[in-house]
């Protein structure tokens, strides 16, 4: 059931299913151990939610509203609203980074991520924007220069903490820009951004004393209990859920094996596993206890199902991290958090199911193209590669195609090579009935924007292509 394009530069196939090796033959297909599915919010549902709190927020910023042609009182009134919507900003922020399995599971890490990115953008301008207009405000009222009255405010103890915590977001946020942050050291982004709870925390005194909320005891109730609500959940998700996960289920390695140059796969033996309920396509954040790897959580995704209380993970050296993996040793211990991610059995609306992986993309695409329901022709895995030498766990693609009658097909040659197998065109060729079919895409983002962009064009609905990215 393996197959190329007719582009795609040959390769033999294993003729006998027997001829593999014992870990590479699955003796039926492994579905996903049935328990009860985990809640999840979908997308459309959180900003829903979302919406409706910035909408709260306005219709108290009107509540409290002085109608007033006033200078001071037009600047004070906008400077009343933008400082309500950035400190909502900032609780949403915070909410989408806690890592609440409601939202992960639904709408998954990596778009949560991108949300968080998008909005922290404008949430500092509405930082800054508050704080601007605020002086303006006071500089009205009072006539003095805006030197003076700056200084005047910052004597205040909860104006001067907000000023402060306005400063500290500011620097996460230039921190953030993908201009700096290229030159940063992925742990030195890291802690520079969790002075974000610091810059919140500073601002939330600041909060309770402004005129929205001073005068109206339920209101500040109300916002005191939005703030705890977020900070339980942040200590909980980030901070209490994986150390007890860490003492329950004792994960240790128990093999590293070659794949191929440059890939190995991490093979995990630990305590009840099934209490992590991870489901092939999703990925944990991984903290190998080696003295070289022990300070920094790598995110990987799952290379095959769960099974009699193993995990494994496949692992390409792209970096110091990633390289250093090569060497650990079986008897290391492992922090996992997770499961993360969305890119699971959930999302398919579709009897037919096409896979398309690019690079070590293929990882959690092969543990869904072992366990996702289907007969023979309901599946197909397209797998770009640079060359023969660069598939990833080849024998076991082949095996799952040949026990389940899947159709696998090896798309191999350079980006830069004149035919792209990843043009609609080619597509149709190897899927002729595309656009019926829901599709699992996962690889570099350049190719995952590319073959987004091809699959619309052959008719797939936007609503049918899942995918995740490697960077966001």
């Amino acid at each position: 059931m393996t197959s190329q394009p007719d582009r795609a530069h040959p390769i033999p196939v294993h003729p006998l299913y027997s001829r593999l090796t014992p870990q590479a033959v699955p003796p039926r297909p492994t579905r996903a151990p049935r328990t009860a599915p985990p809640l999840r919010t979908s997308p459309r549902a959180l900003r829903t939610g979302l919406a409706a709190g910035a909408g709260t927020v306005v219709a108290l910023w009107l509540a409290q509203a002085a109608p007033s042609l006033r200078l001071d009182a037009l600047f004070a009134t906008f400077a009343h609203l933008s400082g309500l919507l950035a400190a909502y900003g900032i609780l949403v922020m915070l909410l989408l980074m806690a890592r609440v399995p409601a939202l992960e599971h639904g709408i998954g890490a990596d778009r949560l991520a991108r949300w968080h990115a998008l909005g922290g953008r404008y949430v500092l301008t509405l930082c800054l924007a508050h704080a601007a207009l605020a002086l303006c405000a006071y500089t009205a009222a009072t006539g003095i220069d805006l030197l003076t009255a700056a200084l005047g405010l910052l004597g205040y103890p909860a104006l001067g903490a907000a000023a402060a915590g306005t400063a500290v977001l500011a620097a996460v946020g230039v921190a953030s820009a993908r201009a700096v942050r290229r030159r940063l050291r992925h742990e030195t982004w890291r802690a520079l951004h969790l002075l974000t709870y610091l810059g919140a925390a500073l601002a939330f005194g600041h909060q309770l004393s402004g005129p929205d909320l001073a005068g109206g005891p339920l209101a500040a109730w109300l916002w005191t209990m939005l703030h705890t609500t977020v900070g339980v959940l942040l200590i909980w998700y980030r901070l209490i859920v994986p150390v007890r996960q860490a003492l329950r289920h004792s994960l240790r390695i128990i093999e590293v094996r070659s794949e191929g140059p440059d890939v190995v796969s991490v093979v995990l033996q630990g305590l009840a596993l099934d209490a992590l309920r991870a489901e092939p396509g999703q990925f944990f954040r991984w903290r190998f206890l080696d003295r070289r790897l022990w300070c920094t959580a790598l995110p990987f995704s799952l290379s095959a199902p769960p099974r009699n209380d193993t995990l494994r993970i496949t692992v390409k050296a792209c970096g110091d991290h990633t390289r250093r993996i090569r060497r650990l040793r079986p008897g290391v211990r492992v922090l996992a958090t997770g499961p993360f991610g969305a890119l699971t059995a959930h999302r398919r609306i579709r009897r037919k199911v096409l896979l398309l992986a690019g690079g070590v993309g293929i990882t959690p695409l092969r543990a869904l193209f072992e366990t996702l329901p289907g007969g023979p022709g309901d599946l197909t895995l397209l797998y770009r590669a640079g060359s023969t030498a660069q598939l990833v766990l080849r024998d076991e693609l082949e095996a799952i195609a040949q026990a389940r009658g899947a159709a696998l097909h090896y798309l191999l040659g350079p980006s830069g090579d004149p035919f792209d197998p990843l043009v609609p065109r080619a597509l149709c060729n190897l899927v002729p009935d595309l656009p019926d079919h829901d599709v699992y895409l996962c690889g570099p983002p350049g190719m995952t924007r590319a073959a987004t962009t091809a699959l619309q064009q052959a008719g797939v609905p936007a609503s049918r292509i899942h995918a995740e990215r490697f960077t966001f």
